[in-house]
């Protein structure tokens, strides 16, 4: 059941669509085009050394595949109220789906970032700082790290918005301003002279996880065992969360939805 609704929201996503799932490629080229130009560019926003293309498609990927999940997950009553209606079968399917298809195409957007990674490692060797460390190994926990996040943040704000549908435009407003809040579009290096200002962005859950990816896949960054011990125990609290207003309004969410 679990693989068939993957597929199902894999192909509604992209249906009467004419690219279709070339819109994965699309989006985070655009997205790394403006990124490059404005920030990069014109606002002389540095990158640590990085290539910009790279920094910024890595950012870009790891944020949408984040925030997709949230917004995916946040909609589960809602969207399939339809489908829960008519036969039981675990409603938690639903929130792993939304992980498990976003997961997809941030698949498909890091074959992205690995073409031009070669690219930079073999055509222009020695003029970046691009090499590969052990912290390579734990970008798989990091991503489950990032995916269990979005996934009890997402829940709870499904398990409300069954009542209260003015959340669903709120959570939109979170995920919009959140980004600027999380080192996508600079590096957190930036803010090593404000003490103040870099210890409120690290308060930001998803920053040790951006930060460590970074680090892991392009040797630049924060890589912190501590910061990475306090996104765990957020993700797990907002999971306990999660879980449990999602237990609670499944039982009887049809009477509001």
């Amino acid at each position: 059941m679990f693989l068939l609704f993957v597929e199902r929201a894999f192909r509604v996503a992209y249906k009467q669509t004419v690219l279709g799932p070339l819109w994965f490629l699309i989006t985070p080229i655009l997205s790394v085009i403006v990124y490059v130009t404005v920030f990069n560019g014109i606002a002389n926003i540095g990158t640590d050394g990085v290539p910009p293309i790279l920094f910024y498609l890595l950012g870009i990927s790891v944020w949408g595949y984040f925030s997709s999940c949230v917004s995916a997950t946040s909609n589960s009553f809602v969207s399939n109220a339809d489908i829960f209606g008519k036969v039981y079968f675990p409603r938690i399917i639903m929130p792993l789906v939304a992980v498990t298809t976003n997961l997809l195409s941030f698949g498909i957007q890091l074959l992205i970032f690995a073409a031009f990674y070669i690219y930079y490692a073999v055509a222009e060797p020695g003029v970046y700082d691009i090499g590969i460390h052990w912290q390579i190994l734990t970008f798989p926990f990091l991503i489950a790290l990032l995916a269990f996040m979005a996934v009890g943040f997402g829940m709870i704000f499904s398990s409300l918005t069954t009542k209260y549908r003015d959340l669903q435009i709120m959570l939109a407003k979170i995920i919009s301003l959140w980004v600027y809040i999380t080192p996508v579009i600079y590096p957190l290096s930036m803010l090593e002279n404000k003490p103040t200002l870099e210890l409120m962005m690290k308060l930001n859950p998803v920053t040790p996880v951006v930060e460590a990816v970074r680090f892991s896949l392009l040797g630049q960054g924060q890589f912190d065992w501590l910061w990475l011990g306090y996104s765990l125990l957020c993700t797990l609290i907002l999971l306990f969360f999660g879980l449990l207003l999602f237990n609670k309004v499944q039982k009887s969410f049809m009477d509001t939805v």
